[in-house]
């Protein structure tokens, strides 16, 4: 795709509808695009979300298989682009079946690192050259995972602790007693995304749930989805929402391919301490509303909370056993599970009389929906929702 007479290269149409580069802007002489390839240009409503712009500004937009300019007011012009749009659509999407076709088979018959941060204990070494030799002719190595002196043994220690029956706020709270450098100050350039600077609960329960410390190579563990900023006008371009997909999605290789920092055998232990806790009275309690709560206040997961004998939830607004309280935080926010279940069934009666609990809080997971509670009332959300941001403290020093 170029600019005509001005030569200068074009750019992708997936830019917002409200902008277009200088050089296309009229400048007394007339100025037109010229799309040379449809799919690599654009697909779906793209094309004529960015055609009245186009118009506006006296851009003209030529294409081969028009012979001309597209004329919006050519019902058979748009038809034209009606099918190239569609063609465009499915060289996309075929070209991402056989990328993640050919993805899946490299992570799990050859076990390949596929890119991406190393995990906390891991750093990246060479593995020989390249597998593609055009690749391989021009210098690039291959790499794999191997142990971080410095944070493998912290990571050994942590599996070990959680054996013993150690929960993982003691874990975490033992890390910050003795000022281990948690992920983020450990690798800082690698990890400019998280403004956690101490262990956290999450931060530690994430390294015990990791199968890549088994020494097998795992992918497709994150996904990226592609959401449009305001639904109502696509033209506004899309925004990249990071998701978590299920185990069974996950692809693990056949074989070890990297230095394991625990065994097969503890891991899985290690997974059934965290799932069968052990209540007092040898009971297990359920909370039906795990994970779908979020407090109105900080924008935090409410955590479960067992109290008067029946499930609840609260928030301490980034408290933890973990790390000394913090004087200046508001109080705790908590909420029972059977006021809010009431509250959904009466926002969701008009599905039927018969929508039970379980079937109830199945749809709400099914559909990504969170709950939002402020201690006044609760706002049904989905979990794209931003969340405000949450301060974080420094510590420094380091032990182990």
């Amino acid at each position: 795709m170029s600019a005509v007479p001005g030569g200068c290269p074009g750019r992708s149409a997936r830019k917002p509808a409200n902008f277009l580069p200088p050089w296309l802007i009229p400048t007394g002489r007339s100025t037109a695009i010229v799309i040379g390839e449809c799919e690599r240009a654009f697909y779906g409503n793209q094309f004529f979300d960015l055609t009245p712009i186009f118009a506006r500004h006296g851009v003209q937009v030529w294409l081969p298989e028009l012979c001309g300019p597209y004329d919006p007011g050519n019902p058979v012009h748009d038809l034209a682009i009606l099918q190239l749009s569609a063609q465009s659509r499915r060289e996309v999407l075929r070209s991402r079946f056989r990328t993640t076709a050919a993805m899946r088979a490299q992570a799990r018959e050859q076990g390949r690192y596929l890119g991406g941060r190393p995990p906390y204990g891991y750093w990246l070494a060479e593995a020989g050259p390249h597998p593609n030799r055009a690749d391989a002719r021009r210098g690039r190595r291959r790499l794999r995972l191997a142990p971080d002196p410095n944070t493998a043994l912290v990571v050994t220690w942590m599996f070990t602790q959680r054996l013993t029956g150690r929960s993982i706020a003691g874990i975490a709270r033992e890390l910050n007693n003795h000022h281990v450098p948690c992920p983020s100050n450990e690798d800082p350039q690698r990890n400019r995304h998280r403004t956690n600077e101490t262990w956290s609960l999450r931060s530690v329960a994430a390294i015990l749930e990791n199968p890549r410390y088994t020494g097998h190579e795992v992918w497709n563990r994150q996904r990226t989805d592609r959401e449009p900023i305001d639904p109502t006008d696509p033209s506004r371009g899309y925004r990249e929402v990071l998701r978590w997909n299920p185990a069974s999605e996950w692809v693990i290789s056949a074989h070890i391919v990297h230095p394991p920092l625990v065994s097969e055998q503890d891991f899985v232990a290690v997974q059934a301490i965290r799932s069968t806790r052990p209540t007092a009275d040898g009971s297990r309690r359920v909370y039906l509303l795990a994970g779908l709560l979020h407090c109105g206040l900080c924008g935090r997961r409410m955590d479960a909370h067992w109290v008067n004998r029946r499930p609840g939830y609260r928030c301490r607004h980034g408290h933890t056993s973990a790390k000394p309280a913090d004087a200046a935080r508001p109080g705790n926010l908590y909420v029972r599970e059977d006021e809010t279940l009431a509250y959904l069934h009466g926002q969701f009666a008009h599905l039927g009389a018969d929508l039970n609990r379980h079937s109830l809080v199945k749809q709400l997971r099914e559909q990504r929906m969170t709950i939002i509670y402020n201690g006044d009332g609760w706002i049904l959300g989905t979990d794209a929702d931003p969340a405000p941001p949450i301060p974080s403290q420094r510590r420094q020093d380091q032990l182990f």
